[in-house]
Protein backbone atom coordinates (compact mmCIF):
# COMPACT_ATOMS: atom_id res chain seq x y z
CA UNK A 1 0.00 0.00 0.00
CA UNK A 2 1.31 3.41 -0.98
CA UNK A 3 0.06 6.86 -0.01
CA UNK A 4 1.21 10.49 0.04
CA UNK A 5 1.84 12.18 3.38
CA UNK A 6 1.58 15.98 3.33
CA UNK A 7 0.83 18.71 5.88
CA UNK A 8 0.79 22.44 6.54
CA UNK A 9 -0.68 23.57 3.26
CA UNK A 10 -1.88 26.73 5.07
CA UNK A 11 -3.91 27.80 2.07
CA UNK A 12 -4.64 31.51 2.28
CA UNK A 13 -1.21 32.30 3.75
CA UNK A 14 0.30 35.70 3.01
CA UNK A 15 3.86 36.90 3.59
CA UNK A 16 4.13 40.50 4.78
CA UNK A 17 7.23 41.25 2.69
CA UNK A 18 5.67 40.21 -0.63
CA UNK A 19 4.25 43.24 -2.40
CA UNK A 20 2.51 43.89 -5.69
CA UNK A 21 1.92 40.87 -7.89
CA UNK A 22 4.37 38.66 -5.96
CA UNK A 23 1.81 37.80 -3.26
CA UNK A 24 -0.88 36.53 -5.68
CA UNK A 25 1.77 34.45 -7.48
CA UNK A 26 2.91 32.96 -4.18
CA UNK A 27 -0.67 32.12 -3.18
CA UNK A 28 -1.26 30.52 -6.57
CA UNK A 29 1.92 28.48 -6.19
CA UNK A 30 0.64 27.07 -2.89
CA UNK A 31 -2.58 25.96 -4.58
CA UNK A 32 -0.67 24.60 -7.57
CA UNK A 33 1.46 22.48 -5.23
CA UNK A 34 -1.74 20.95 -3.87
CA UNK A 35 -3.34 20.32 -7.26
CA UNK A 36 -0.04 18.89 -8.51
CA UNK A 37 -0.26 16.08 -5.97
CA UNK A 38 -2.67 14.40 -8.37
CA UNK A 39 0.05 14.01 -10.97
CA UNK A 40 2.51 12.75 -8.36
CA UNK A 41 -0.05 10.30 -6.98
CA UNK A 42 -0.71 8.94 -10.46
CA UNK A 43 3.03 8.66 -11.13
CA UNK A 44 3.76 6.64 -7.98
CA UNK A 45 0.45 4.81 -7.78
CA UNK A 46 -0.67 6.30 -4.47
CA UNK A 47 -3.96 5.11 -3.03
CA UNK A 48 -4.76 8.28 -1.06
CA UNK A 49 -3.33 11.48 0.46
CA UNK A 50 -3.26 12.40 4.13
CA UNK A 51 -2.80 16.03 5.21
CA UNK A 52 -1.59 16.15 8.82
CA UNK A 53 -3.09 19.44 9.93
CA UNK A 54 -3.15 23.13 9.04
CA UNK A 55 -4.79 22.69 5.68
CA UNK A 56 -5.84 26.34 5.87
CA UNK A 57 -4.01 29.34 7.27
CA UNK A 58 -6.91 30.06 9.62
CA UNK A 59 -10.66 29.59 9.88
CA UNK A 60 -11.68 33.07 8.73
CA UNK A 61 -10.94 33.02 5.01
CA UNK A 62 -12.12 34.89 1.95
CA UNK A 63 -14.73 32.73 0.16
CA UNK A 64 -12.57 32.79 -2.97
CA UNK A 65 -9.71 31.16 -1.04
CA UNK A 66 -12.00 28.35 0.14
CA UNK A 67 -13.46 27.72 -3.31
CA UNK A 68 -10.11 27.77 -5.08
CA UNK A 69 -8.57 25.51 -2.43
CA UNK A 70 -11.34 22.94 -2.74
CA UNK A 71 -10.96 22.99 -6.51
CA UNK A 72 -7.23 22.26 -6.09
CA UNK A 73 -8.10 19.30 -3.85
CA UNK A 74 -10.63 18.06 -6.40
CA UNK A 75 -7.85 18.00 -9.00
CA UNK A 76 -5.89 15.46 -6.94
CA UNK A 77 -8.44 12.88 -8.01
CA UNK A 78 -7.94 10.31 -5.24
CA UNK A 79 -9.17 10.35 -1.62
CA UNK A 80 -7.70 13.22 0.41
CA UNK A 81 -7.98 13.05 4.21
CA UNK A 82 -7.76 16.45 5.97
CA UNK A 83 -6.83 16.78 9.64
CA UNK A 84 -7.77 20.02 11.43
CA UNK A 85 -4.68 21.52 13.11
CA UNK A 86 -3.84 24.50 15.29
CA UNK A 87 -4.37 27.00 12.45
CA UNK A 88 -7.77 25.58 11.44
CA UNK A 89 -9.14 23.76 14.50
CA UNK A 90 -12.63 22.29 14.74
CA UNK A 91 -13.92 25.08 16.95
CA UNK A 92 -17.17 27.05 16.70
CA UNK A 93 -15.84 29.07 13.74
CA UNK A 94 -14.30 26.15 11.89
CA UNK A 95 -13.92 26.48 8.13
CA UNK A 96 -14.77 22.79 7.87
CA UNK A 97 -18.30 23.34 9.19
CA UNK A 98 -18.98 26.48 7.15
CA UNK A 99 -21.83 26.42 4.65
CA UNK A 100 -19.46 27.17 1.76
CA UNK A 101 -17.06 24.34 2.60
CA UNK A 102 -19.89 21.85 2.98
CA UNK A 103 -21.57 22.94 -0.25
CA UNK A 104 -18.41 22.80 -2.38
CA UNK A 105 -16.37 20.02 -0.73
CA UNK A 106 -15.46 17.50 -3.47
CA UNK A 107 -16.45 13.86 -3.11
CA UNK A 108 -12.79 12.80 -2.82
CA UNK A 109 -12.15 15.01 0.25
CA UNK A 110 -12.78 13.65 3.76
CA UNK A 111 -12.37 15.72 6.92
CA UNK A 112 -10.98 13.71 9.84
CA UNK A 113 -13.48 15.38 12.12
CA UNK A 114 -13.48 13.00 15.07
CA UNK A 115 -10.75 11.51 17.20
CA UNK A 116 -10.15 7.83 16.62
CA UNK A 117 -10.54 5.37 13.78
CA UNK A 118 -11.60 6.24 10.23
CA UNK A 119 -12.08 3.30 7.87
CA UNK A 120 -10.27 3.65 4.54
CA UNK A 121 -11.03 0.17 3.26
CA UNK A 122 -11.03 -3.36 4.55
CA UNK A 123 -7.80 -3.93 6.47
CA UNK A 124 -6.73 -0.27 6.42
CA UNK A 125 -7.59 2.47 8.90
CA UNK A 126 -6.56 6.04 9.69
CA UNK A 127 -6.33 6.94 13.37
CA UNK A 128 -6.90 10.69 13.65
CA UNK A 129 -6.14 13.22 16.39
CA UNK A 130 -7.83 16.46 15.23
CA UNK A 131 -7.46 19.78 17.06
CA UNK A 132 -10.65 21.28 18.51
CA UNK A 133 -9.04 24.45 19.83
CA UNK A 134 -5.84 26.38 19.31
CA UNK A 135 -4.55 25.43 22.76
CA UNK A 136 -5.31 21.85 23.77
CA UNK A 137 -4.29 21.01 27.30
CA UNK A 138 -3.35 17.39 26.60
CA UNK A 139 -1.45 15.17 24.19
CA UNK A 140 -4.19 14.57 21.62
CA UNK A 141 -2.60 11.34 20.42
CA UNK A 142 -2.78 9.74 23.86
CA UNK A 143 -6.54 9.26 23.80
CA UNK A 144 -6.62 7.77 20.29
CA UNK A 145 -3.73 5.38 20.94
CA UNK A 146 -5.20 4.01 24.16
CA UNK A 147 -6.56 0.50 23.81
CA UNK A 148 -5.95 0.21 20.06
CA UNK A 149 -6.03 -3.51 19.26
CA UNK A 150 -3.35 -5.52 17.51
CA UNK A 151 -5.54 -7.36 15.06
CA UNK A 152 -3.78 -7.43 11.70
CA UNK A 153 -5.30 -4.15 10.49
CA UNK A 154 -2.87 -1.64 8.97
CA UNK A 155 -3.19 1.70 10.76
CA UNK A 156 -1.81 5.16 9.97
CA UNK A 157 -1.81 7.69 12.82
CA UNK A 158 -2.37 11.24 11.56
CA UNK A 159 -1.53 13.94 14.12
CA UNK A 160 -0.37 17.52 14.41
CA UNK A 161 1.89 19.35 16.85
CA UNK A 162 5.30 19.31 18.46
CA UNK A 163 7.00 16.13 19.68
CA UNK A 164 8.56 16.23 23.14
CA UNK A 165 12.06 15.22 21.98
CA UNK A 166 12.20 18.17 19.55
CA UNK A 167 10.25 20.91 21.33
CA UNK A 168 12.22 23.44 23.42
CA UNK A 169 9.35 23.75 25.93
CA UNK A 170 9.01 20.42 27.76
CA UNK A 171 6.25 21.85 29.98
CA UNK A 172 3.80 22.18 27.07
CA UNK A 173 0.96 19.76 27.95
CA UNK A 174 -0.02 19.34 24.29
CA UNK A 175 3.33 17.87 23.25
CA UNK A 176 3.14 14.51 21.51
CA UNK A 177 5.04 11.92 23.58
CA UNK A 178 7.42 10.01 21.32
CA UNK A 179 7.64 7.14 23.81
CA UNK A 180 3.90 6.52 23.47
CA UNK A 181 4.15 6.55 19.68
CA UNK A 182 7.03 4.10 19.72
CA UNK A 183 5.17 1.83 22.11
CA UNK A 184 2.13 1.70 19.80
CA UNK A 185 4.41 1.08 16.83
CA UNK A 186 6.34 -1.69 18.56
CA UNK A 187 3.07 -3.40 19.57
CA UNK A 188 1.84 -3.27 16.00
CA UNK A 189 -1.24 -1.21 16.91
CA UNK A 190 -0.14 1.44 14.38
CA UNK A 191 2.41 1.19 11.60
CA UNK A 192 3.22 4.75 10.52
CA UNK A 193 2.85 8.20 12.13
CA UNK A 194 2.10 11.09 9.75
CA UNK A 195 2.85 14.35 11.55
CA UNK A 196 2.29 17.99 10.72
CA UNK A 197 3.48 21.26 12.31
CA UNK A 198 7.15 21.43 11.34
CA UNK A 199 7.45 22.89 7.85
CA UNK A 200 10.65 21.03 6.97
CA UNK A 201 10.98 17.30 6.25
CA UNK A 202 12.00 15.71 9.57
CA UNK A 203 12.32 12.12 10.73
CA UNK A 204 11.56 11.70 14.45
CA UNK A 205 13.27 9.07 16.55
CA UNK A 206 14.59 5.81 15.18
CA UNK A 207 12.89 3.21 13.06
CA UNK A 208 11.78 5.30 10.05
CA UNK A 209 8.07 5.26 10.95
CA UNK A 210 7.53 8.75 12.48
CA UNK A 211 7.86 11.68 10.08
CA UNK A 212 6.98 15.31 9.53
CA UNK A 213 6.40 15.82 5.82
CA UNK A 214 6.93 19.57 5.98
CA UNK A 215 4.97 22.06 3.91
CA UNK A 216 4.74 21.42 0.14
CA UNK A 217 5.67 25.05 -0.50
CA UNK A 218 8.20 27.09 1.47
CA UNK A 219 6.87 29.35 4.23
CA UNK A 220 10.02 30.65 5.94
CA UNK A 221 13.73 31.27 5.40
CA UNK A 222 16.26 28.47 5.14
CA UNK A 223 17.67 28.98 8.64
CA UNK A 224 14.22 28.01 9.97
CA UNK A 225 13.17 25.57 7.23
CA UNK A 226 16.22 23.72 5.88
CA UNK A 227 14.18 21.22 3.82
CA UNK A 228 10.83 22.76 2.75
CA UNK A 229 8.79 22.11 -0.35
CA UNK A 230 8.40 18.33 -0.05
CA UNK A 231 5.81 15.63 0.40
CA UNK A 232 6.50 12.06 1.48
CA UNK A 233 5.64 8.98 -0.55
CA UNK A 234 5.07 6.22 2.01
CA UNK A 235 5.04 2.48 1.29
CA UNK A 236 3.66 0.00 3.82
CA UNK A 237 4.08 -3.67 2.89
CA UNK A 238 0.75 -5.19 3.91
CA UNK A 239 1.87 -8.68 2.87
CA UNK A 240 4.37 -8.77 5.73
CA UNK A 241 2.98 -9.08 9.29
CA UNK A 242 5.66 -6.61 10.46
CA UNK A 243 4.37 -4.00 7.98
CA UNK A 244 7.81 -2.65 6.93
CA UNK A 245 7.75 1.00 5.86
CA UNK A 246 9.71 2.87 3.19
CA UNK A 247 9.61 6.67 2.99
CA UNK A 248 10.74 8.79 0.06
CA UNK A 249 10.79 12.60 0.05
CA UNK A 250 9.66 14.18 -3.22
CA UNK A 251 10.19 17.87 -3.91
CA UNK A 252 7.05 19.61 -5.18
CA UNK A 253 7.63 23.26 -4.16
CA UNK A 254 8.90 25.85 -6.62
CA UNK A 255 9.62 28.87 -4.43
CA UNK A 256 12.72 29.48 -2.29
CA UNK A 257 13.39 31.79 0.66
CA UNK A 258 17.17 32.22 0.84
CA UNK A 259 19.48 33.90 3.36
CA UNK A 260 22.83 35.11 2.01
CA UNK A 261 25.70 36.26 4.26
CA UNK A 262 28.34 38.55 2.72
CA UNK A 263 31.34 40.50 3.98
CA UNK A 264 31.59 43.80 2.09
CA UNK A 265 34.71 45.93 2.42
CA UNK A 266 35.40 47.21 -1.10
CA UNK A 267 34.04 47.32 -4.63
CA UNK A 268 35.35 43.82 -5.40
CA UNK A 269 33.14 42.41 -2.65
CA UNK A 270 30.17 44.25 -4.14
CA UNK A 271 31.01 42.80 -7.55
CA UNK A 272 31.10 39.30 -6.02
CA UNK A 273 27.67 39.88 -4.44
CA UNK A 274 26.38 41.06 -7.81
CA UNK A 275 27.64 37.87 -9.47
CA UNK A 276 26.11 35.66 -6.79
CA UNK A 277 22.72 37.34 -7.11
CA UNK A 278 22.90 37.20 -10.90
CA UNK A 279 23.49 33.44 -10.86
CA UNK A 280 20.42 32.60 -8.75
CA UNK A 281 17.80 31.07 -11.06
CA UNK A 282 14.04 31.63 -11.00
CA UNK A 283 14.35 35.07 -9.46
CA UNK A 284 10.62 35.74 -9.72
CA UNK A 285 10.02 32.77 -7.37
CA UNK A 286 12.89 33.54 -5.00
CA UNK A 287 12.93 35.66 -1.84
CA UNK A 288 16.41 36.80 -0.72
CA UNK A 289 17.29 38.08 2.73
CA UNK A 290 20.78 39.61 2.94
CA UNK A 291 23.01 39.68 6.01
CA UNK A 292 25.71 42.20 5.12
CA UNK A 293 28.63 43.23 7.32
CA UNK A 294 31.72 45.30 6.66
CA UNK A 295 32.96 48.82 6.06
CA UNK A 296 32.46 50.75 2.82
CA UNK A 297 33.33 54.14 1.45
CA UNK A 298 30.46 56.39 0.43
CA UNK A 299 31.22 55.64 -3.21
CA UNK A 300 31.09 51.89 -2.61
CA UNK A 301 27.91 52.22 -0.58
CA UNK A 302 26.30 54.05 -3.48
CA UNK A 303 27.40 51.21 -5.78
CA UNK A 304 25.88 48.69 -3.37
CA UNK A 305 22.59 50.60 -3.26
CA UNK A 306 22.50 50.62 -7.06
CA UNK A 307 23.14 46.86 -7.13
CA UNK A 308 20.42 46.10 -4.59
CA UNK A 309 17.97 48.42 -6.32
CA UNK A 310 18.39 46.50 -9.57
CA UNK A 311 17.92 43.06 -8.06
CA UNK A 312 14.97 44.17 -5.94
CA UNK A 313 13.12 44.60 -9.24
CA UNK A 314 14.04 41.08 -10.38
CA UNK A 315 13.47 38.94 -7.28
CA UNK A 316 10.07 38.26 -5.72
CA UNK A 317 11.57 40.17 -2.78
CA UNK A 318 15.09 41.20 -1.80
CA UNK A 319 16.08 43.07 1.33
CA UNK A 320 18.46 43.25 4.26
CA UNK A 321 18.08 41.25 7.46
CA UNK A 322 18.36 44.16 9.87
CA UNK A 323 19.36 42.12 12.93
CA UNK A 324 22.30 40.61 11.05
CA UNK A 325 23.35 43.56 8.90
CA UNK A 326 26.08 45.89 10.14
CA UNK A 327 27.57 48.07 7.42
CA UNK A 328 29.73 51.02 8.43
CA UNK A 329 30.05 53.79 5.85
CA UNK A 330 33.28 55.75 6.25
CA UNK A 331 34.22 58.41 3.69
CA UNK A 332 37.58 57.61 2.09
CA UNK A 333 40.49 60.01 2.00
CA UNK A 334 40.15 62.33 -0.97
CA UNK A 335 36.81 60.82 -1.97
CA UNK A 336 35.24 64.26 -2.42
CA UNK A 337 38.26 66.20 -3.70
CA UNK A 338 37.24 66.04 -7.38
CA UNK A 339 33.76 67.49 -7.13
CA UNK A 340 34.87 70.86 -8.45
CA UNK A 341 33.29 72.87 -5.67
CA UNK A 342 34.79 75.41 -3.31
CA UNK A 343 34.00 78.01 -0.71
CA UNK A 344 30.99 77.47 1.49
CA UNK A 345 29.94 74.28 -0.38
CA UNK A 346 33.36 72.71 0.10
CA UNK A 347 33.27 73.54 3.80
CA UNK A 348 29.83 71.98 4.09
CA UNK A 349 31.06 68.78 2.40
CA UNK A 350 34.01 68.62 4.77
CA UNK A 351 31.68 69.02 7.74
CA UNK A 352 29.52 66.13 6.41
CA UNK A 353 32.63 63.96 6.04
CA UNK A 354 33.66 64.63 9.62
CA UNK A 355 30.15 63.87 10.86
CA UNK A 356 29.95 60.69 8.81
CA UNK A 357 33.26 59.46 10.21
CA UNK A 358 32.33 60.29 13.80
CA UNK A 359 30.02 57.27 14.05
CA UNK A 360 27.33 58.99 16.13
CA UNK A 361 24.23 57.00 15.13
CA UNK A 362 21.98 60.04 15.47
CA UNK A 363 23.87 62.07 12.87
CA UNK A 364 26.22 59.76 10.94
CA UNK A 365 23.49 58.04 8.91
CA UNK A 366 22.07 61.35 7.70
CA UNK A 367 25.54 62.63 6.82
CA UNK A 368 26.37 59.42 4.92
CA UNK A 369 23.08 59.61 3.01
CA UNK A 370 23.72 63.26 2.10
CA UNK A 371 27.21 62.43 0.83
CA UNK A 372 25.92 59.49 -1.19
CA UNK A 373 23.29 61.72 -2.79
CA UNK A 374 25.95 64.31 -3.56
CA UNK A 375 28.07 61.69 -5.34
CA UNK A 376 25.09 60.46 -7.38
CA UNK A 377 24.19 64.00 -8.42
CA UNK A 378 27.79 64.74 -9.33
CA UNK A 379 27.93 61.50 -11.36
CA UNK A 380 24.74 62.45 -13.22
CA UNK A 381 26.20 65.84 -13.93
CA UNK A 382 29.36 64.31 -15.38
CA UNK A 383 27.28 62.01 -17.56
CA UNK A 384 25.22 64.97 -18.79
CA UNK A 385 28.38 66.91 -19.67
CA UNK A 386 29.76 63.91 -21.56
CA UNK A 387 26.46 63.52 -23.41
CA UNK A 388 26.42 67.20 -24.41
CA UNK A 389 29.96 66.91 -25.70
Amino acid sequence: MRFVHSADWQLGMTRHFLAGEAQPRYSAARRDAVAGLGQLAAEVGAEFVVVAGDVFEHNQLDPQVISQSLEAMRAIGIPVYLLPGNHDPLDASSVYTSALFKAECPDNVVVLDHAGIHQVRAGLQIVAAPWRSKSPGVDLTAEVLADLPVDGVTRILVAHGGVDVLDPDPTNPALIRLAALQDALSRGAIHYVALGDKHSVTEVGAGGRVWYSGSPEVTNFDDVEPHPGHVLVVDVDETDPARPVTVQARRVGRWRFLTLHHQLDDNRDIADLDVNLDQIPDKDRTVVRLALVGSLTVTDRAALDSCLDRYSRLFAWLGCWDRHTDLAVIPGDGEFDDLGIGGFAAAAVEELVVTARAGDPETADDAQAALALLLRLADRGDQGDRGAA
